[in-house]
């Protein structure tokens, strides 16, 4: 089986933009990527591919397959599911709170399709036995609509429900779960740049000494 990581990096991550500076939101996303890379690899995963439009935003060091494509997120990732003959697991790249077990826990099941959903009725993971077969439909309730072409499909269908699978980090108030249950690089970069505040409500950031402001 494989993994394959659509992946943008030049001016990345636009809502962070209140809270982190162009250079430091490009310096973030790639972090968040090694440590998904990091735990596909800890899940034995190593066929790893990174969808993305320039190859000069992945690190060279990484030990993946970087495959250039057009624009557009799902022209891309159905262009290339058709170059595919194996399960195959789609991960965003902003998803650093998730972990190996995870990982091993998604490929476990015996549905044709596992979903795991994102905030707001977005789709963070797909992990498809048969991708050839599957269109993927990204942006507004992608969730709902992955659900609907998996059943239009006759297909069997599990939906993994997990607070930290299914936390993206695409709002500056995301942080705070990232500076909670977090462990990798991109924790320690959020570390560097903000504390938690915790008082009647919710957590909330604030900066460290070195900046400026309350979040």
């Amino acid at each position: 089986m494989r993994a394959v990581i659509p992946y943008k990096k030049e001016n990345a991550k636009s809502r962070l933009a209140p809270v982190l500076s162009k250079e430091e939101r490009e310096d973030f996303v790639e972090l968040m990527l090694r440590d998904v890379v990091d735990s596909l690899l800890c899940a034995g995963i190593t066929k790893i591919d990174i969808l993305t439009t320039s190859s000069e935003g992945v690190p060279d060091d990484l030990d993946v397959n970087v495959v250039v494509t057009e624009p557009g997120l799902n022209v891309s990732i159905n262009a290339y599911l058709q170059t595919v003959d194996e399960p195959t697991m789609i991960i965003m790249a902003d998803l650093p709170l998730v972990k190996s077990s995870h990982i091993k826990r998604i490929i476990s099941f015996p549905e044709d399709v596992v979903i795991v959903p994102g905030k707001g009725g977005g789709t963070n993971i797909l992990f498809l036995s048969q991708p050839k077969e599957f269109t993927v439909r990204y942006h507004d309730c992608s969730f709902l609509s992955h659900c609907d072409i998996t059943k239009d499909l006759g297909k069997s269908i599990h939906v993994f429900d997990s607070l930290l699978a299914s936390t993206d980090i695409d709002e500056p108030h995301d942080i705070v779960e990232l500076l909670i249950y977090g462990e990798g690089l991109s924790k320690q970069y959020a570390e560097k740049r903000f504390c938690t505040e915790t008082g009647k409500g919710r957590v909330k950031i604030s900066a460290n000494s070195k900046l400026s402001g309350f979040i």
